[in-house]
């Protein structure tokens, strides 16, 4: 058996320091018999057996590996030996970093390039190599001044110092601001060592790999001398060709081996590289099938800020792919402002709607002016609900139906809104909505103008704002961004505003003239009524109807006026309303007029203690009512005309009121000359005097034609003193100018029927007294020449006394006020058929004269307080045709039968005495 060998010993290493892959020289004992004894070797925890080439049991030359320690010992294991110890140690240097530039004598893996800036290995391109720590030192992350502040510390200036704006004192502050003095001193060591090396150049870089030369140079004389030594006269040829066929037999060889991989390579390349430009560029080629999405999802705000970065970033790309994908792009956002525009012209919209829908569009360049054109839509969208809207209610009138109201009518429109809000400002003087029920029982002309009104005001205000929008810029810019395009479009807003005043002005004309269609057909031409007429001309509204719609196109007015719409584009619809309130007026008073014809039917013959009826109220309630519903349509609003400052209006109106009266007076005329059988007594309840004054009345019956001319001279004389003052007052009060012509002709021709009533009552009841008194003095062959002494008076006076009396009685039943009046009439007619008839006598005897001048006597005492001094003058020459008393015996006689007369009918006679009531001289 041989004798145990001793454990390897390492006593030295050259050099004893160094970086990884740096070549050492080991020295010790018992290193090994030959190179197969050798089965270990690490130098600081890593294993170099690899590198190892043992030359003796003394000496091993190997390399460093690149070892976790910075470090340690070197340990050599054999197999006769076992593991060693050593003496010495080996200190590990970090590897230099070699940088894409730099010069290296030995291979450097360009695959995996080192990144100095997270000091670390890492797969990055060559291109983006920067050194992070040019100083070599820590750096200070603590305490970091904001970018900012630096900015605006070095303007102009830059801490990259790879950048050519590179600041010492910017990287300093940004990097090292807390690092210490010494620090800083062995910082500056570093750059110098830098500077130095660069300055070395290539005899640095000769001076590192001065080994590798040597052995490239061995290798390089190795292969010159074999090729020198090869011989040409080799059946097989040269060495060299040799070599030459078998390089390209391996280089064959290796194609053929490793084609596939290197082809998967090449489509791996290709691939990453386009998986590379897909990820960088991964916006762009997104961007089509983001938009789709955003689209759908009716994000355009994201879609405009998109579309904006990419026309930014590849607008002017020349790269294909780059381009493929934009247009694309472009054919995406060419989709997305048609479908705005779209949205844009589709009616109905809200104003809000309409500006983001426009902003958008300006914000994507759209072509033309969609501002313009969404205004221009609008107008002719409103023209069309317009007049559809009158299309509608006349074919709900031609069928007889009450239309359903459209657009959720269930809300409350505009109008009543309006009105509401109208109202609350005037102290409710405004009219307030009505009810449903009212809405379904009013006539189709005034749901038509209420609804024609409200789309005008639903629509028109948005309508004025839009524009107002577009004219100040606002509509394509609310915070002034892009000023120079919104300049320009203003500018375009400017040059519009003629034709958008004209579009103005064809709403507010074709308002009127839908209006005046539907009320005022005659206001129109024959050509304008085709196209806005077509209503039933057979059905008219009243008065109360029309101010209905007067009070609805105020409103209208008012609301048109708060937008601040110029006034010359508003005065149609104030002349609309001058022309409606005028036909209210005549309208009003028609139908007035209408309403006073048939008071007759009212008339119950009724008489209160003033001797008239009901009639004369009820015809004063009329006339008031009639002024109290015209007061709103008369009333002058700001801006509005007096309509009774207008000739024609003033003509009319009074004309009209002339007539209202005449009317009445006809009527008091036909009840007054009314026969029984003409009257409707079915509703009377007349009780013209109690049955112990007039006992020949009945309750139940209808009053005689003569009662009827008595009560209508009484309600005549109360229309007189009366009733026409009070309209007179009332007229003034609402404004009518021709109160006073109104009230005159009416008393005029009031009085005109009294008189004529008055001399039919006289003839009716006149004539059978005067009539009988000349029958009645010659009876029983009388004669004046040949008569017997008087003994008092004849029977044919106290008759015709009586008959006075009658007439007395009924008048005094009807009206006290019409006894003097009647009976002083009535007793002319008599005084003067008393003189004609003594006028007529040839002569007269002595018995004749005295019982004649008895009876005028007697006749003239019993009517003393009647006498007017046309029947004292009858009296007076029928007395002066009798012959003078001439004995005081006669005068005696008459004295005495006048005495005996006069308390024989003292009781007929009191109704003469009792009456205070002084004649009435007309």
């Amino acid at each position: 058996m041989s004798p145990a060998r001793q454990p390897p010993l390492v006593t030295g290493i050259s050099p004893n320091e160094g970086t990884p892959w740096t070549k050492v020289t080991i020295r010790g004992e018992n290193l090994g018999s030959g190179p197969n004894d050798l089965s270990g070797l690490s130098i600081c925890g890593h294993n170099c057996l690899l590198t190892a080439e043992w030359m003796s049991a003394s000496k091993i030359v190997c390399r460093v590996g690149p070892a976790k320690d910075d470090k340690g010992e070197i340990i050599v294991t054999t197999k006769s030996g076992g593991r060693g110890t050593s003496t010495v140690s080996f200190k590990l240097l970090k590897a230099e970093k070699i940088g894409i530039l730099d010069q290296s004598a030995v291979w450097v893996d360009e695959m995996n390039y080192y990144d100095l800036r997270t000091d670390r290995n890492k797969g990055i391109s060559p291109l983006s190599l920067r050194p992070a720590n040019p100083l070599n030192i820590d750096i200070d992350t603590g305490g970091k001044i904001p970018q900012k502040d630096l900015e605006s510390m070095f303007p102009g200036m830059s801490g990259d110092f790879t950048s050519e704006n590179f600041s010492a004192t910017w990287y300093l502050i940004e990097n090292h601001s807390g690092t210490s003095f010494e620090q800083l001193r062995l910082a500056v060591g570093n750059l110098k060592k830098q500077a130095s090396r660069k300055n070395e150049g290539s005899l640095a870089y000769v001076k590192g790999g001065l080994s590798t030369f040597f052995e490239a140079q061995d290798a390089l004389a190795a292969i010159h001398q074999k090729l020198e030594s090869d011989g040409t006269e080799k059946v097989e040829g040269s060495m060299t060709q040799q070599l030459e066929r078998i390089l390209n037999k391996a280089s064959d060889t290796a194609d053929t081996l490793f084609q596939e991989v290197l082809g998967r390579k090449d489509k791996a390349d290709s691939t990453r590289n386009a998986l590379s430009v897909l990820q960088r560029f991964k916006f762009l080629f997104n961007l089509p099938l983001n938009i789709e999405r955003n689209i759908q999802k009716g994000d355009y705000d994201v879609v405009i800020n998109d579309y904006e970065k990419a026309k930014s970033l590849f607008g002017n790309t020349e790269v294909p792919v780059f381009k493929k994908v934009y247009a694309e792009v472009e054919t995406r956002i060419r989709a997305l402002r048609n479908l705005l525009l779209d949205k844009l012209l589709e009616t109905p919209s809200t104003l809000h709607d309409q500006k983001r829908y426009i902003r958008y569009l300006s914000d994507l360049h759209a072509p033309g002016d969609p501002a313009w054109q969404c205004i221009v839509a609008q107008h002719k969208w409103i023209l069309r609900l317009m007049q559809s809207c009158k299309e509608d209610f006349i074919k709900e009138q031609r069928v007889g139906g009450v239309g359903l109201e459209s657009d959720g009518e269930s809300r409350s429109s505009a109008l009543s809104r309006i009105s509401h809000t109208a109202s609350l400002k005037r102290g409710s003087i405004l009219q307030t909505p009505r009810d449903d029920s009212w809405r379904s029982k009013s006539p189709q002309q005034v749901r038509f103008v209420e609804k024609l009104s409200d789309v005008v005001i639903s629509q028109l205000p948005n309508f004025w704002k839009l524009w107002i929008s577009y004219v100040n810029g606002s509509l394509f810019s609310e915070t002034g961004e892009k000023a120079g395009q919104v300049e320009k479009l203003r500018k375009n807003a400017r040059q519009r505003q003629n034709d958008f005043r004209g579009m103005i002005e064809e709403v507010t004309r074709r308002l009127v003239m839908l209006v005046r269609g539907a009320l005022l057909p005659s206001s129109l031409y024959e050509q304008d009524k085709r196209l806005y007429g077509g209503w039933d001309t057979n059905v008219s509204l009243t008065g109360a109807w029309l101010t209905q719609i007067i009070h609805t196109v105020r409103l209208s007015h008012e609301a048109l006026s708060a937008l601040e719409i110029p006034n010359d584009l508003l005065q149609v619809i104030q002349d609309l309303l001058l022309d409606l309130r005028v036909h209210c007026l005549l309208v009003t008073l028609q139908l007035t007029a209408e309403d006073v014809k048939r008071l007759p039917e009212k008339e119950d013959w009724h008489v209160d203690n003033e001797g008239i009826t009901a009639l004369p109220a009820l015809f004063e309630h009329c006339m008031v009512q009639m002024l109290q519903s015209l007061k709103e349509p008369m009333e002058c609003k700001p801006g509005e005309v007096n309509i009774f400052q207008l000739d024609v209006a003033q003509e009319q109106a009074c004309e009209l009121c002339v007539g209202i009266m005449k009317e009445f007076i006809n009527c008091l005329e036909q009840l007054s000359t009314k026969t029984d059988g003409d009257l409707d007594t079915s509703h009377a309840s007349v009780d013209l005097a109690s049955p112990e004054v007039f006992g020949s009345f009945h309750e139940h019956f209808g009053p005689s034609p003569e009662q009827r001319f008595l009560i209508s001279l009484s309600n005549c004389q109360y229309l007189e003193r009366h009733t026409f003052l009070n309209l007179a007052e009332h007229l003034e009060k609402h404004g009518f100018t021709t109160a006073e012509k109104i009230t005159r002709v009416s008393i005029e021709a009031v009085r005109e029927l009294d008189e004529r009533l008055f001399e039919s009552y006289i003839e009716k009841k006149s004539d059978p007294i005067v009539g009988s008194l000349e029958p009645g003095i010659y009876a029983g062959y009388f004669d004046w020449k040949d008569c017997l002494p008087p003994t008092g008076v004849r029977n044919y006076l106290k008759e015709a006394l009586v008959s006075i009396i009658s007439v007395h009685a009924e008048v005094f039943t009807v009206s006290k006020e019409l006894v003097p009046r009647v009976l002083s009439k009535l007793i002319e007619a008599v005084s003067e058929e008393t003189c004609r008839l003594m006028q007529c006598v040839s002569s007269f005897s002595k018995n004749g004269a005295l019982q004649a001048r008895l009876e005028i006597c007697a006749l003239k005492d019993a009517v003393e307080p009647y006498l007017t001094s046309e029947s004292q003058a009858n009296f007076k020459q029928a007395l002066e045709a009798l012959p003078q008393l001439q004995s005081g015996a006669d005068k005696k006689l008459l004295e005495e039968l006048l005495n005996t007369f006069k308390s024989s009918m003292q009781f007929q006679l009191n109704c003469f005495q009792s009456s205070s009531v002084q004649p009435i001289k007309r």
